[in-house]
């Protein structure tokens, strides 16, 4: 990629395949952008641009990878698939374009602790990293699979439908409410219904929305 096709990218803003940081000061924190590419579609991380979308470059640059791409190894499992790209600003200053595929071994999580295998997965949602649900995880681990996913049409969906013909959105919550069924019985139907393409899911900051395929939630 050239500088000025990078620059037209940027100028759009952040988004859903797009996030950009000036330095890798805190690549604990940077590293879930990562993370959460690699769960939804792919992405660009680009090192070197202003928060307010200004391409000024950093000083060090090859450096400012090195700390990105040591804080990858070290907390980011599975390892991710991506590519590193320069762009050379002037003798001093220079751009890191981080590359990151569509995983291939979802979930991707952000560890914990070193020395340990739990940590947190984060997905894609416009142009924010969210912490997955345990019923995002459960959605990204089964998409990869190709089973034909079963279910009988009974009393629970039908309500569910019923709700999603008055609100454009449902949550777990409501739907455990409206169905009067139990939380863990409301959040395996909405993955079943997912995962059988009858429904399609929108993380947000303050839980996943549930809607029908026919609409579009933007």
């Amino acid at each position: 990629m050239d500088l000025a096709e990078l620059k037209r990218l940027i100028s759009r803003g952040e988004g859903l395949y797009l996030e950009f940081k000036k330095k890798a000061n805190h690549p604990e924190k940077i590293i879930k952008e990562l993370v959460a590419f690699a769960n939804t579609g792919g992405g660009l991380l680009v090192l070197g641009v202003d928060d307010d979308g200004t391409v000024s470059g950093t000083r060090n640059i090859e450096g400012e990878a090195y700390v990105l791409e040591d804080a990858i190894r070290k907390w980011v499992r599975p390892q991710p698939a991506y590519e590193v790209e320069m762009i050379r600003l002037n003798e001093k200053k220079g751009l890191a374009l981080f590359h990151i595929e569509e995983g291939k071994r979802k979930p991707y999580f952000v560890k914990l602790e070193e020395d340990t295998g739990k940590g947190k997965a984060y997905v894609r949602s416009g142009e924010e990293s969210l912490q997955a649900s345990r019923e995002m995880r459960e959605i990204i681990r089964r998409r990869l699979r190709s089973d034909n996913i079963q279910f009988e049409f009974g009393e629970k969906e039908k309500i569910l439908m019923e709700y999603l013909e008055e609100h454009d959105t449902i949550g777990v919550q409501q739907l455990r409410q409206a169905a009067k069924i139990p939380k863990f019985v409301a959040s395996r139907t909405l993955v079943r219904l997912v995962l059988a393409n009858v429904l399609d899911v929108k993380p947000t900051g303050s839980g996943d929305l549930y809607f029908s395929k026919t609409e579009a939630i933007i």
